[in-house]
C-alpha cells in the first residue's frame, strides 16, 4: 500500500474514533476544552507513534510462529509464541504511558493537572492498544508502514477530540434554546456517535416520571394528601 494513502486513510477513513469507535471514554470525558484535548491528542499521537513499530519488531521477530528462526535455526519452526503478544503490547504502551506521564508533569503541569487520571490511563486506551492489534491483523509488509500508520491514526484521533471540543466550546458560550439545554444539550452533541438518542431521551423522561411520583408519595406520607393542583393517576384529588 502506498505510504501516503495509508496515512491519510488512517486518520479519514479507519479513524479509531468515528469508524471504530474507540478511546471513546476519554473522547467524551476530556472533549471539554480545546487546550487540553489538544494535549491528551499530542500524547495519544506520540504513543501510538512510538509503540507501534515496537510491537511490529515483536510479532514478526519474537511473537509469530517461526519468527525466532534468526536466533535458533530451524528449530524455530514449531515455536508460537503469538498467546503472548496480548499482554506484551499492553506492557509496551504502559511504559511509554509512563514516560509520557513524567514528560506531561515536569514540562507542563497546567495540563498535567488538567488531564488528571485521564492521563495514565492512556495505558488502556482501547485506540492505541488497538492500533498495535490492527497492525498485527493487517499484517504490513515493513516497520515504516507500521509507524506511519501509527502516527495516522494518532493524527486521527487528535483531531477527532479537537474538533468535538471546539464544539463544545461553542455551545457552551451560544444561546442554545431552553428544551435543548442540560442533558438533551449533551446527548444531541454526541448524538452523531450512535442511534441511541431517542432511547436516551425516552429514559431521561422517564426517570423524571419516576421521581416525581417519589415526590408525591413522600409529600402524601407527611402530609395525608397530594400537593394542592396536583393528581395523581389513581390517587384521589388534592384536599382542599
Amino acid at each position: 500500500m502506498d505510504s501516503l494513502a495509508l496515512f491519510f486513510r488512517s486518520i479519514f477513513i479507519d479513524n479509531m474514533i468515528f469508524a471504530y469507535y474507540l478511546g471513546m471514554c476519554s473522547f467524551l470525558a476530556v472533549s471539554k476544552n480545546v487546550k487540553t484535548s489538544f494535549g491528551l491528542g499530542i500524547a495519544v499521537t506520540f504513543i501510538l507513534t512510538c509503540t507501534l513499530p515496537i510491537n511490529y519488531l515483536l510479532e514478526t521477530k519474537v511473537f509469530k510462529q517461526g519468527a525466532l528462526d534468526w536466533l535458533i535455526g530451524a528449530d524455530a519452526a514449531g515455536v508460537d509464541l503469538s498467546f503472548l503478544s496480548f499482554i506484551i503490547f499492553i506492557a509496551v504502551i504502559a511504559a511509554f504511558t509512563q514516560l509520557v506521564e513524567m514528560l506531561v508533569e515536569r514540562f507542563s503541569p497546567s495540563l498535567y493537572a488538567s488531564l488528571g487520571i485521564f492521563l495514565p490511563l492512556i495505558a488502556v486506551n482501547c485506540a492505541i492498544l488497538g492500533g498495535s492489534l490492527f497492525m498485527q491483523q493487517r499484517e504490513f509488509p515493513t516497520i515504516g508502514e507500521a509507524t506511519i500508520y501509527g502516527f495516522g491514526s494518532g493524527i486521527g484521533w487528535m483531531l477527532a477530540i479537537v474538533g468535538m471540543a471546539a464544539i463544545r466550546e461553542k455551545l457552551q458560550y451560544s444561546d442554545v434554546p431552553k428544551p435543548l439545554r442540560g442533558l438533551r444539550d449533551h446527548l444531541h452533541r454526541h448524538g452523531a456517535h450512535g442511534d441511541c438518542l431517542p432511547q436516551l431521551l425516552w429514559c431521561q423522561d422517564v426517570t423524571k416520571a419516576k421521581t416525581q411520583r417519589n415526590e408525591y408519595n413522600h409529600y402524601t406520607r407527611q402530609c395525608g394528601h397530594l400537593p394542592r393542583g396536583h393528581t395523581a393517576p389513581g390517587d384521589r384529588p388534592a384536599c382542599r
